[in-house]
């Protein structure tokens, strides 16, 4: 399945008004099937937090687009990320989140694996208390790893294992970042150990989670507590290429949103923030004073998931004297989201209407949200 001619043309005209993708985009299982073949499974990828596994040992479960995935810290540190399938009859090795000291084991024969993913025992396999065979090579049945990258806690699989390297792909938008706060800082962040994380379970096509927080025009309507601190005309939009865009606000003051003067970034410029998307499915939030990440995790056509996780510097992150600011900046982030839901449901429903099947894209405040649609309707058109 692909986009007709005629949509293709339509959301990819580069100037005035453009049409929005077609319905069935956000309503068809074949439509979202070969999303992700072509949108999800041939770039990067973002498919948690690191971390959700800040131990070694730390094993996390990941269904991301039905593939079975596993997150897992080794013994050096690092995050790996795995088939999560035992290499003898498939079965799913890890089911929820959990910790091992140093080896995992399937739930299924008992085949274990070292948090590498070597295969280093096969118990009984020829026979009770006989464990090897002949021919049996325990090289060649270890886990199956993908390829994966970490950066700013977020990491990144490219599972068709095709993609340009990270450094390459992510280069641009750190480019960017760079402009508001020197990297290095990044390593005083710590995720909240109170209040950080909040997950929405939506109605709703993941691509239109996406395109709503991209722009800012729907602010007076949408938030209007958020529109009466930093106001419409306060926002602009930015671009780059076919990675990201994104809108920012001149009047993010951290002095006014909280209960509590969280630490800031050093050398950071006025009462700029930043709120870059990612494509195709993460949104991060850059504040003087913290740092969040959205991960939308798409389910199916219509239902979708949207992770946060905030982050702080130093103390800020754990410390009790920050507990009730940390919960408080929750609530307020909280409430914002939530409020998007609303709109993102409603566009989902309209999905269904036979007098409407993509609308228009102005060319100003809808400029970010186009961006988007035609990167999409490029790579489904040019592989479909």
């Amino acid at each position: 399945m692909q986009l007709s001619e005629s949509d293709f043309k339509a959301v990819t005209r580069e100037s005035g008004l453009a049409s929005g993708l077609p319905n069935y985009a956000y309503t068809s299982a074949d439509f979202f099937a070969l999303e992700q073949e072509k949108l999800f499974a041939s770039t990067w990828t973002c498919i948690g937090n690191g971390c959700s596994v800040p131990r070694v040992g730390d094993l996390q479960p990941v269904g991301f687009l039905g593939q079975p995935l596993l997150m897992s810290r080794n013994r050096h540190g690092d995050i790996k990320v795995f088939h999560n399938v035992c290499s003898h009859r498939g079965n799913e090795l890890v089911w929820e989140a959990c910790h091992v000291d140093k080896v995992i084991q399937c739930p299924y024969h008992a085949w274990a694996y070292d948090l590498d993913g070597r295969l280093l025992a096969t118990p009984n396999v020829g026979g009770s208390g006989v464990h090897t065979i002949d021919g049996l090579d325990n090289n060649e049945f270890g886990l199956r790893e993908a390829r994966s990258a970490v950066w700013m806690d977020l990491v990144f699989v490219n599972l068709s294992a095709d993609a340009p390297d990270f450094e390459s792909f992510i280069g641009p938008l750190q480019q960017r970042i760079d402009r508001l706060v020197a990297r290095e800082q990044f390593t005083a962040l710590k995720p909240a150990a109170t209040h950080g994380t909040y997950t929405i379970d939506f109605a709703g096509n993941w691509k239109l989670c996406v395109e709503n927080n991209l722009e800012s025009y729907h602010l007076p309507t949408v938030h209007p507590d958020l529109n009466a601190v930093s106001k419409l005309e306060d926002h602009y939009h930015f671009y780059g290429d076919d990675l990201y865009a994104g809108q920012g606000s001149y009047r993010y003051d951290h002095e006014q949103t909280n209960l509590a003067d969280f630490p800031l970034f050093a050398g950071w410029q006025g009462k700029v923030a930043e709120y870059p998307t990612l494509y195709p499915n993460v949104f991060l939030g850059l504040q003087a004073d913290h740092y969040w990440t959205r991960i939308v995790q798409p389910l199916s056509a219509e239902r979708s998931l949207d992770h946060l996780q905030i982050y702080y510097l130093g103390d800020a992150a754990d410390s009790p004297d920050f507990e009730a600011a940390r919960a408080h900046r929750l609530e307020v982030w909280a409430k914002v989201f939530n409020e998007d839901i609303g709109v993102v449901e409603g566009m989902q429903r309209g999905r269904r209407s036979s007098a409407f099947n993509g609308g228009v894209f102005t060319p100003i405040m809808d400029k970010p949200s186009h961006h988007f649609a035609r990167w999409v309707a490029n790579r489904i058109g040019e592989t479909g």
